[in-house]
């Protein structure tokens, strides 16, 4: 029997979830994912993703493969999306399903990230986005922020943000080829985009450039917490909620 892959993009509220990774408890958005799938063919299957995230990280659009052959699929393949979605908790939905090659790994064969972070900028927090956004009361200052933001552009060694495992990091050498912030009223976004990222550097990265913008730090201290590698020397960890796994790119 031909094998191929089915590529499913996801959207997911991460809220009550440990993040997208499988847990002891159940609580991975991939296990609800294959529970679901596995009740609508009748068997176990396993969901590789192509991104881990922090509990409470949200997504628009992870992506995922699951292997399939013609025998075990006999639902059309346009109409497996809203089969699985009738299956879901209502914070998680597959958005797409589209036929791979067998050779076709979702993480392995992803070429960059995107990933977005929001800021709720006011003296009072916009109640709709509380499990959306950051809120951060006090002005900031966007022009620091932003000649802050472009120092992180381009390779260089990113161990002063990312957070230990507790494991020895071999290689903090990722490449960013977009920091890029916008502001619309009082909300601001981080787009971060690249091809790999670090363990929570995105919200370590988010984390610094809203102290930069307080003046906790100035511009050039972003570069010289590049150069020196060191956590404690780069800002705080911004809180996971404000983080969404925005997009992942391939190479066509």
């Amino acid at each position: 029997m031909a094998q191929f892959k089915i590529q499913l993009t996801l959207a997911f509220d991460g809220s009550a979830y440990h993040g997208w990774q499988s847990q002891r408890s159940g609580r991975g958005v991939q296990d609800a994912v294959q529970a679901a799938l596995g009740k609508l063919l009748g068997r176990p299957v396993t969901v590789v993703g192509s991104s881990r995230t922090d509990a409470g990280v949200h997504a628009r659009g992870l992506v995922a493969h699951v292997e399939m052959d013609a025998e075990t699929l006999s639902i059309p393949l346009g109409h497996l999306p809203l089969s699985i979605n009738a299956l879901l908790p209502d914070d998680i939905r597959v958005i797409s399903a589209i036929r791979k090659p067998a050779s076709f790994h979702a993480r392995f064969d992803a070429s960059g990230k995107q990933y977005r972070y929001r800021v709720w900028n006011h003296p009072a927090m916009n109640p709709l986005l509380r499990s959306q956004a950051w809120h951060v009361p006090r002005p900031l200052d966007l022009a620091a922020m932003r000649e802050a933001a472009a120092m992180l552009v381009g390779r260089h060694d990113f161990r002063a943000f990312t957070s230990n495992r507790g494991d020895l990091l071999e290689d903090g050498v990722r490449t960013l080829t977009r920091c890029e912030i916008r502001r619309k009223g009082a909300e601001i976004t981080f787009l971060i985009e690249g091809s790999g990222f670090l363990y929570k550097m995105c919200r370590c990265i988010a984390g610094t450039l809203v102290q930069t913008g307080e003046g906790r730090f100035a511009p050039a201290d972003v570069g010289r917490m590049l150069d020196g590698r060191d956590r404690k020397k780069a800002g705080m960890n911004a809180p996971a909620h404000g983080l969404v796994l925005w997009k992942v790119y391939y190479k066509k």
